[in-house]
């Protein structure tokens, strides 16, 4: 059974997309999970306050009574700032459900909180009726409110144990989840990769290679229909082992879909002063030149382009790239670097051997033949100069 990429591919996104908010939730309860130990912290607060009212010294009534409203009005902040971090306590809204629990301890404390400041409020004044009556009434509130304090203590505690265990535990799965799909979205992505493989290798030395996904095997059996150069010896030259006209033709056919926005260009290279009519130097060693020639040419060629020999000593090259000047320039470098190889004749002397060319970019509505019928008849006009370049605004500042 064959995958399908688009499939594969959609599955990564959602995964993608689901190990971003499972991180998003993780960040979140985190954030959440400081408010905890605040909360915490609030309370220690409140038991340290209420201590100092216990402990105040009534020598100083005035003093006394100045810090007695301070720590009290201290008292009610900081069960406001207890019901203020309820806001964020999402995880205790909706998972625990301990939210209505704890305003219920906030309204208990709050009493508790006046029951206790009404208590010392008439212990420190200076007052000696019923003093020890007031004193013992001040310790029942002190001891009552640090008890109801010391069991929020403890209820938060075992709160923010829970919230860490639920972190725990989503960490923990997300982990398994994360390593689970790693290892099968890498096997998926390497297989796809070899489908890729498979498809670019010119000599499909794999014949046994099963593919992998569905897309590919769509690719590799329209593929077969069509002919492949490098296995047909009816498409190549049998001496430079490049492409003849029919192999040229054909590869053509298959590769100008690749690059529809490019500009496509068409250049025929002919060795100056190598014609077979003509030929004054041995078989062998003009086999010699014309394969280095074809090898050199090869060396600059790219996955859409078409390189052929044509004739004897001409070559057809069909480049596609992003401008015309990208085209002509690299046009020209193969030109020069034909013309900068060093061949050595029988008889010891060195041979300096060049092209011209005819070069023209190929409209999108126009035949390839005709367009190879321009260039040679451009190519007339680059060998009256020999190894040059020649193109259709040349011809027409000839006839200027």
């Amino acid at each position: 059974m064959k995958h399908s990429i688009k499939k594969i591919f959609s599955n990564l996104s959602a995964f993608f997309i689901l190990t971003t908010l499972a991180i998003l939730l993780l960040a979140l309860l985190i954030i959440e999970q400081k408010t905890s130990y605040e909360r915490i912290d609030i309370l220690q607060n409140q038991k340290k306050i209420i201590s100092t009212l216990n402990n105040l010294k009534k020598d100083d009534i005035e003093l006394a009574l100045i810090q007695f409203n301070g720590k009290s009005n201290q008292l009610h902040h900081e069960i406001e700032k207890l019901q203020n971090l309820d806001k964020y306590n999402y995880v205790g809204k909706y998972f625990f459900n301990n939210s209505d629990e704890f305003f219920s301890d906030l309204d208990k404390l709050s009493e508790l909180t006046n029951d206790f400041n009404h208590s010392a409020h008439e212990y420190y004044i200076k007052n000696l009726v019923d003093e020890e009556q007031k004193s013992q009434k001040l310790k029942n509130a002190f001891y009552s409110i640090n008890i109801f304090l010391d069991s929020m203590t403890v209820k938060n505690i075992m709160y923010a144990q829970k919230k860490h265990m639920l972190i725990e535990k989503i960490a923990i799965i997300s982990f398994v989840f994360l390593l689970i799909a790693s290892f099968w979205y890498r096997r998926r992505l390497k297989s796809i990769y070899n489908d890729l493989l498979y498809l670019y290798a010119i000599d499909k030395q794999q014949k046994e290679y099963e593919i992998f996904s569905q897309e590919a095997d769509a690719i590799q059996l329209r593929m077969n229909r069509k002919p492949v150069v490098a296995e047909d010896p009816a498409m190549k030259d049998p001496l430079t082992e490049i492409n003849n006209y029919k192999g040229m033709m054909s590869s053509y056919s298959n590769k100008k879909g690749m690059k529809d926005s490019n500009f496509t260009s068409i250049t025929v290279l002919e060795i100056d002063n190598f014609s077979k009519n003509k030929r004054t130097l041995s078989q062998l060693f003009t086999q010699t030149i014309l394969k280095k020639i074809a090898f050199t040419i090869s060396l600059h060629e790219q996955a859409t382009d078409v390189i052929a020999r044509t004739e004897y000593n001409q070559f057809t090259l069909i480049l596609s790239r992003a401008s015309k000047e990208a085209s002509f320039k690299d046009i020209d470098i193969i030109r020069q670097s034909i013309s900068e190889l060093k061949f050595k004749e029988p008889n010891g002397e060195s041979l300096v051997v060049t092209v011209s060319g005819g070069f023209v970019i190929k409209p999108n509505n126009q035949p390839l033949e005709d367009s190879i019928k321009k260039a040679r008849e451009i190519l007339l006009h680059a060998q009256k100069k020999t190894n040059t370049i020649s193109q259709i605004r040349d011809l027409a500042e000839d006839h200027l």
